[in-house]
């Protein structure tokens, strides 16, 4: 039995970073899924695919995974690059590419 540690990144209906410093401990599928033939559902019977268990600190998750016994890997989140662009560039006088409307 192994376990995934993560800190999710934020969806992309947030344009904040609430609830993003969060770490989740997810445990890996012991079986893969199938399709059911009746409905075409994906299923598993694997219970715990079902958990995920939040902590506020990556060194809580794994004070946890350590006190029960538990395989774990750890995924560190990847920091966004951010553009520093301006509106006012859109405009410039010799720019590469004129404007146009």
């Amino acid at each position: 039995m192994s376990a995934r540690i993560y800190s999710p990144s934020k969806t992309a209906m947030q344009s904040g970073k609430a609830k993003t410093g969060r770490w989740v401990l997810e445990f890996d599928p012991e079986q893969p899924r199938r399709i059911d033939p009746l409905m075409g559902y994906t299923t598993s019977s694997d219970m715990k695919s079902q958990i995920r268990l939040f902590f506020d600190s990556r060194d809580a998750a794994i004070a946890y995974a350590r006190k029960h016994g538990l395989a774990f890997r750890v995924v560190e989140p990847k920091q966004p690059r951010r553009r520093q662009i301006s509106y006012s560039d859109n405009f410039k006088y010799d720019r590469k590419v004129p404007w146009t409307h």
